[in-house]
């Protein structure tokens, strides 16, 4: 027999939730193949077993929360079927006598009770506990609408009398809202619960204050359009807009150190590293992945590995080396038709910039009045270490570099 357990996942992961098993009881496993996905607070993880053999039992369902160093499943030798599955003279136990069963008898009624216990939704610690007190976890009555057994549940059925079964009512009456169509009930992923306390805890936290700024890209879209096929033949890499942005947030971060920082405790701790993250968006919530050393790279640099990281995104490939740390964070809802937003900081970071979609509208040029592609921009901060002179410059400063690109060509 092996035991299947949660592996060291990163320094501040210290559990996940299991997104899907790969394998199910009864099915052969090779030495090295993945076994299982594990949905962290940052990435998804997929686990191997260590021995070949057949997966004899599951010890943790999907949806649930488990811990590293857990055990989740057992890996033993065989081709065949675990034996915890239910066995043919199950369906004895219904005529079985109120008298003392016959050892094969309460064998099949055991068997029964497993599979039943096995089939019932619950929390490993549930199942633990149920069976450190013998019990059948089918019988247990939820609190959880969606029945799902926890811990607390299983203490209540082992102390409270067995005669009332009601309890197992309001567990229907619960679903009852749903069946008219009305309503969908869908469990939050371990990703999407880690983004909302996150930012809650960012708002909650800091003193976050938001100055806002409009960019002209007539100069930066003409500069793209002549200099794209040439780039893009140099380069195997196509011009965006980010390399641009990306360029203009370090030349800024240079000029205010304090928007490159973060608290810890009664310290401002000033980082002489330009890790910028690149917010990207997935079918899962947002992540962000970093750019290291943004201020070494070139534009090409830049371009490919925003691409190369946003693939990853998308394809659910990216690493936790990929999202660690990072100074200042760019985030584009542009992209989704955005023309105004507040930004939400990321993590401990005390400034992120908020680009938004591109708007012809109609500006003073002089003393005429100009059709311009106009951008929103935002930089939301943390008030506690940047002053509204430093933010309201930090912008700025980004705003006059992107209108007038060749400046950040000529000093990169």
């Amino acid at each position: 027999m092996a035991e299947i357990k949660v592996p060291e996942l990163a320094e501040s992961i210290t559990e996940g939730t299991i997104a899907k098993w790969l394998k199910q009881p009864g099915e052969s496993v090779g030495k090295g193949e993945f076994i299982v996905e594990l949905e962290t607070d940052k990435v998804n993880v997929e686990v191997i077993s260590e021995e070949a053999g057949v997966i004899q039992e599951l010890l943790a369902a999907e949806g649930d929360t488990v811990e590293v160093g857990q055990v989740i499943a057992v890996v033993g030798e065989g081709s065949g079927a675990p034996a915890a599955q239910p066995s043919a003279p199950a369906p004895k136990a219904e005529e079985a006598p109120a008298a003392a069963p016959a050892p094969q008898e309460a064998a099949a009624v055991q068997t029964t009770e497993q599979s039943s216990s096995d089939r019932t939704i619950a929390s490993p610690a549930a199942r633990k506990l149920a069976r450190e007190k013998g019990i059948n976890l089918a019988e247990v009555s939820p609190v959880d609408p969606m029945g799902r057994v926890r811990a607390q549940d299983v203490s209540a059925h082992g102390t409270a009398p067995k005669a009332p079964a009601a309890p197992a009512a309001p567990a229907k009456a619960a679903a009852a809202p749903a069946q008219d169509g009305r309503e969908t009930r869908e469990k939050m992923t371990r990703r999407r619960q880690t983004i909302a306390k996150r930012l809650l805890e960012v708002r909650q936290s800091t003193a976050m204050l938001t100055t806002f700024n409009e960019i002209d890209m007539t100069a930066v879209m003409e500069l793209r359009s002549r200099k794209k096929d040439e780039f893009y033949d140099k380069n195997d890499v196509r011009l965006g807009f980010m390399s641009f942005f990306t360029k203009a947030v370090v030349a800024a971060l240079k000029k205010y150190p304090y928007v490159n920082s973060e608290i810890d405790g009664d310290e401002i701790i000033l980082k002489h590293y330009y890790d910028v993250g690149i917010a990207v968006s997935t079918e899962g919530g947002l992540v962000v992945p970093i750019v290291r050393d943004a201020d070494r790279k070139n534009f090409a640099e830049i371009e490919s590995t925003i691409g190369e990281l946003a693939g990853k995104a998308r394809d659910n490939k990216l690493t936790i080396a990929d999202m660690s740390g990072g100074s200042f964070t760019i985030t584009n809802g542009g992209v989704f038709g955005s023309l105004f937003s507040t930004p939400i900081l990321n993590g401990t970071q005390v400034g992120i910039l908020g680009m938004h979609t591109i708007q012809k509208r109609p500006v003073a040029v002089g003393d005429k009045v100009e059709i311009r592609p106009m951008m929103y921009i935002a930089l939301s901060y943390d008030h506690r270490v940047i002053d509204g002179k430093d933010s309201v410059g930090f912008l700025k400063m980004v705003k006059e570099l992107i209108e007038n690109p060749e400046d950040l060509l000529l000093g990169s």
